[in-house]
C-alpha cells in the first residue's frame, strides 16, 4: 500500500433486502443501507455513530465481507473486492477483521486462548507450529496478558481480558481495516479507557484503520479522527472529529451530542428538541427522512431529499445547514 492509498474506500455502498410481511402480502424490500460513501486513511479511525435501527450493523457486515452489498464497491488497501468472486472476498478478508461488542460470545468457549489465537494463522498462512506459536505470545504481550493465559479458556478470563483477546484475534493477520463494533460497550467503566488506549497503542504498533462504531459520544471524542453519523441508512454527515462535537451542522447531530450526560451543569447543552420515534426503514418519510423529528424542517424539507454538500469543512445532508450553524457552538 503506498502512503497515498487508503486503507478503505466505499463508494456509493447499497444494501436492500426482500422482507415477507405474509404469506398472502407481497414482497417489500427493505433499503437498508443507500448510497454510503466514504475512504478512511491508514493508521486513522472513523468513527459511525448513530441510533439503534440506523443501519450500522449492515454497515459493519458489508466491510467486513460478510455479506455481498446490492450496488456500490468496497476497496481494501486500493483493490476492489469483486463480491462475486469467492477466491478474491476468501483473500480480501485477511485484510478486513471484525472486534464484536460481546467479547465472550465471539469466542468459542471449548478451545483455549492459544488454539483462538492461532486459528487465523493455521487457515490464512503456511508457517508452522512453532512459528505460529511465536506470533501468538507476542500478541498476547502487546495486549497485555502473559504467557500462562494461553492454555486457559475464555470463562476463565474477565470481561475486559476477553476484549483484549478479542482485540489480539482480529490483528493476528496484521489487517489494513478493523471494524470495532461497540468494543467497550459491555465492558466496565473502570476498563473502558484501558481498552481504548490499548486500541490506540495498537493502532500506532501496526498502522490499523479503525471503523468504529458507536453510540457513546464520549468515547468517539477519545478515539475518533472522523466522524460519521448515520440515519435510517443514510449518512446525514461526515467530518473531522473535532468539528462535529463542537459546532454539527445537522439538526440529528445536536441531538445526539446534547443527548449525552454531562455531570457539569454549565457543560450541558440546550437539548434540541428531538421528538418522536425513529421512522420505520420500510416506510421512510418522503423528502428527508428526519424532518419528522426535526425542529428547523420546512416545506422543503418534506418533499426534498437532501444530498450531500460540502458546508463549512464537513459534508452534510440538510437543506437549512447553514441557519444551525448559526446556533451556539456545542461545549466541548
Amino acid at each position: 500500500m503506498t502512503p497515498l492509498t487508503a486503507a478503505l474506500e466505499v463508494r456509493d455502498l447499497c444494501r436492500d433486502y426482500a422482507i415477507q410481511r405474509g404469506v398472502l402480502r407481497a414482497r417489500q424490500t427493505l433499503h437498508a443501507l443507500a448510497d454510503m460513501t466514504f475512504a478512511l486513511a491508514p493508521a486513522t479511525t472513523l468513527a459511525v455513530v448513530r441510533e439503534s435501527g440506523c443501519g450500522k450493523s449492515t454497515l459493519a457486515r458489508q466491510i467486513a465481507l460478510v455479506e455481498p452489498p446490492t450496488r456500490g464497491s468496497i476497496r481494501i488497501g486500493g483493490e476492489l473486492v469483486d463480491a462475486s468472486d469467492r477466491a478474491a472476498v476468501r483473500r480480501a478478508r485477511t485484510h478486513v477483521q471484525l472486534v464484536f461488542q460481546d467479547p465472550y460470545g465471539s469466542l468459542n468457549p471449548r478451545k483455549q486462548i492459544g488454539a483462538i489465537l492461532e486459528e487465523p494463522l493455521r487457515i490464512h498462512t503456511r508457517l508452522d507450529a512453532p512459528a505460529r506459536r511465536a506470533q501468538v505470545e507476542d500478541m498476547m504481550a502487546r495486549v497485555g496478558l502473559l504467557p500462562e493465559h494461553r492454555t486457559r479458556y475464555p470463562h476463565m478470563f474477565s470481561g475486559g481480558q476477553r476484549q483484549r483477546i478479542a482485540i489480539a484475534r482480529a490483528l493476528m493477520l496484521h489487517p489494513d481495516v478493523v471494524v470495532a463494533d461497540e468494543p467497550v460497550s459491555a465492558l466496565d467503566v473502570s476498563v473502558r479507557a484501558q481498552v481504548l488506549n490499548l486500541l490506540m497503542d495498537l493502532q500506532d504498533a501496526f498502522h490499523v484503520a479503525y471503523l468504529f462504531i458507536s453510540h457513546d459520544l464520549s468515547v468517539v471524542r477519545h478515539i475518533a479522527n472522523d466522524v460519521l453519523v448515520m440515519y435510517l441508512g443514510r449518512c446525514v454527515e461526515h467530518g473531522p472529529a473535532a468539528l462535529l462535537l463542537s459546532h454539527a451542522a445537522h439538526p440529528y447531530t445536536r441531538a445526539l451530542i446534547a443527548a449525552t450526560p454531562r455531570i457539569e451543569h454549565a457543560a450541558r447543552p440546550v437539548r434540541a428538541p428531538l421528538q418522536g420515534e425513529i421512522p420505520s426503514p420500510l416506510h421512510p418519510p418522503a423528502g428527508c427522512a428526519f424532518h419528522t423529528r426535526c425542529a428547523y424542517a420546512i416545506s422543503r424539507c418534506r418533499a426534498e431529499r437532501p444530498v450531500l454538500r460540502h458546508v463549512e469543512g464537513r459534508d452534510v445532508a440538510c437543506h437549512r445547514a447553514e441557519h444551525v450553524l448559526e446556533e451556539p457552538a456545542l461545549p466541548g
